[in-house]
């Protein structure tokens, strides 16, 4: 799993920010999806991108059908991406997160991520370790530039 720590999300297509949805489940005004969602709703629920949608169906992590050029989307590509988003929320990588939607049936689950106590574990030094590197970086550029005093 620690594999090409690159954020392949930053390359990809951000999240916008605002929207009227939430990234975990469906607006508060809406009761029920409908049977197929369009690209653009099912963005506006989410609160991402166009972009966004069609770069993780470039990748393989959604598969919208198609009636002629329109995109549509069904409630277990929803969920998919429910839990793209959620793996992301929590720094996984697009390849780490395929690997663990590929293997579940997110419809059924819940759309959640199946993650092990190792995999938990490892994300969790994985993350400290990316911010006490950070935490240096933003301690090197603060001196940086600063005059030094002579006594």
């Amino acid at each position: 799993m620690a594999h090409d720590r690159q954020t392949e999300s930053s390359r990809g297509a951000p999240a916008r920010s605002g929207g009227s949805g939430s990234r975990t489940g469906r607006p508060a005004g809406r009761s029920a999806a409908p049977a197929t969602l369009t690209i653009g709703d099912l963005a506006e629920e989410f609160g991402v991108t166009l972009r966004a949608l069609r770069f993780y169906e470039a990748k393989g992590l959604l598969h919208p059908q198609r009636r002629g050029t329109t995109r549509l989307y069904t409630e277990d590509d929803r969920s998919r991406l429910a839990t793209i988003l959620r793996g992301k929320e929590l720094g996984f990588t697009l390849r780490e997160i395929a690997a663990m939607v590929d293997g579940d049936e997110l419809a059924e689950a819940g759309a959640t991520l199946a993650l092990s106590p190792a995999q938990v574990a490892e994300q969790i030094t994985h993350l400290e370790n990316q911010k006490a590197e950070i935490e240096r970086a933003l301690e090197a550029l603060r001196g940086y530039g600063k005059p030094v005093t002579s006594a």
